[in-house]
């Protein structure tokens, strides 16, 4: 079978997950009787399949309803930018499926804290931000379950700010938030409170504990010692990688 096939994108994801939680709601605590179930893993694709001209995928969305999953090199690049839905990934309280390299990775995730998160939740959040305007400019109200999440992730970054330590599930704040979700909060209200969350994270920013960039050359050391662990494994490319291993060209006598 071509490595490459969507067949076997989901043999990846199966066979080879290092890590899995839930996320959304569920995870934030606001998961209602009607809340879907997000699936989020994180994959390390055998060494060998990167020696080919066709690479394994960077991420797989499947082969389960509401699931996504990252190959290991682009979920640490994307948390090194202190994307948002990564860093919160690794902070699930719903951990389904972990191994020892899953292990290895949560004991990595203050490295992928920095103070570089309160660009990228601020640059996220104004993206929201202007969403919600134009749906109260348009409709005459936001989208209440988007405002509802926006306010979850400006608490979020603001504590993430002040205290160096990533919650995701908001304790409680809970049921303020899900009034929010069914509309019982006037829009004039909330703009307050968006303000107010945001002018604290910004407070935050300028006395927080957390360094100014990550540590990259420990994720990439972790990375580093993965591959090739898993270069030494046995597996369909066995005379790919040990030819490699060896130091000499595939087809060498």
């Amino acid at each position: 079978m071509h490595p490459e096939a969507p067949e076997n994108h989901e043999t990846l994801v199966r066979d080879h997950t290092v890590y899995a939680c839930v996320m959304g709601s569920r995870a934030f605590g606001l998961a209602t009787e009607d809340s879907d179930t997000d699936r989020r893993g994180i994959f390390l694709a055998p060494t060998a399949l990167f020696w080919r001209f066709e690479k394994p995928p960077t991420h797989v969305e499947g082969p389960g309803e509401e699931q996504f999953s990252w190959e290991l090199e682009r979920f640490c690049e994307l948390a090194l930018r202190a994307n948002p839905n990564i860093l919160e990934c690794l902070h699930s309280p719903l951990v389904e499926r972990v191994d020892d390299t899953g292990r290895e990775l949560l004991a990595l995730r203050d490295a992928f804290l920095s103070r570089r998160a309160h660009e990228t939740f601020t640059r996220y959040a104004h993206g929201q931000r202007r969403k919600l305007d134009a749906d109260v400019r348009t409709h005459g109200a936001p989208r209440w379950k988007h405002a509802m999440h926006l306010l979850r992730l400006l608490i979020s970054a603001r504590d993430l700010l002040r205290t160096g330590v990533l919650t995701i599930d908001v304790g409680e704040a809970r049921e303020s938030l899900l009034a929010v979700k069914r509309g019982e909060v006037p829009w004039p209200d909330l703009e307050g409170w968006m303000n107010r969350l945001a002018g604290e994270g910004e407070e935050a920013a300028l006395r927080s504990p957390l360094p100014a960039e990550p540590d990259r050359r420990r994720v990439e050391d972790f990375l580093v010692r993965t591959r090739r662990a898993s270069a030494l494994q046995p597996g369909p490319y066995d005379e790919v990688v040990q030819g490699v291993v060896r130091g000499r060209g595939v087809g060498e006598g």
